[in-house]
């Protein structure tokens, strides 16, 4: 009989489990706090069979992790996410340690805090620094670019040094135009003088071409026939 309530058990487990998935945040965050004991400690115990990555002498808290994974997060996480995410802790707790955190922030004058923001949290940079992350944004604006520049920009890449000639006649269109768009992106230069009639100017990219497409030199460039659609 025993073993056969041990066998009903570890079922009704395995059962539970699945439908944990499709239950929303609110049904998670009752099912959560259910499960959890009524006082938690506020150290944070890492998983043993984790390899231990930390700074030499440096303990996380429960609330040190919940700054960690709202730092992290592109998006606002609900309480009960939190309490998931992190693996301890209660609703209650999670609270409170945002508004601490808040408070840190406030006092040590910090440009930016958590906000709750569509039934999440979120941290968010200060309303006074507005003006330079519009800077910021103007910026990766910029860097922006059409599929027409992508094509001229990927020619100058791959046939570098070239000149302006040899880009119109891949593209089949006049390239001037798009050429010095790029060379105002910072993502094209001139790189001196091709040794042919007339001594037309050859371009080459950038240092911040490298930056932009996360390449240490041009030879991380793909391979042409990495780039090749595979045949149907």
């Amino acid at each position: 009989m025993e073993e056969f309530m041990t066998e009903h058990d570890d079922k009704s487990d395995e059962v539970e489990l699945k439908s944990d998935e499709e239950l929303s945040d609110e049904q998670l965050l009752d099912k959560i706090e259910e499960k959890l004991p009524d006082e938690v400690d506020d150290d944070f115990a890492e998983p043993a069979d984790e390899e231990d990555e930390r700074q030499e002498g440096f303990e996380p808290t429960l609330e040190s992790v919940v700054e960690a994974v709202l730092f992290a997060s592109d998006e606002p996480l609900s309480d009960a996410r939190l309490v998931s995410v992190v693996e301890a802790g209660s609703v209650k707790q999670i609270r409170e340690h945002v508004a601490n955190l808040n408070r840190k922030y406030d006092q040590g004058r910090f440009a930016f805090r958590i906000e709750q923001i569509t039934g999440g949290y979120q941290m968010m940079t200060l309303s006074p620094f507005n003006y330079w992350l519009k800077k910021l944004l103007r910026v990766r604006t910029d860097t922006k670019l059409s599929p027409a520049a992508l094509e001229t920009l990927a020619i100058v890449a791959y046939k570098q040094p070239v000149i302006r000639a040899d880009v119109e006649a891949i593209r089949g269109v006049a390239s001037g135009e798009m050429i010095r768009n790029l060379m105002y992106k910072g993502l094209v230069k001139m790189v001196g003088r091709a040794e042919i009639l007339g001594r037309p100017m050859l371009y080459g990219t950038t240092k911040k071409f490298l930056d932009v497409f996360g390449l240490g030199s041009l030879k991380d460039l793909p391979k042409v026939e990495e780039l090749k659609r595979p045949q149907q």
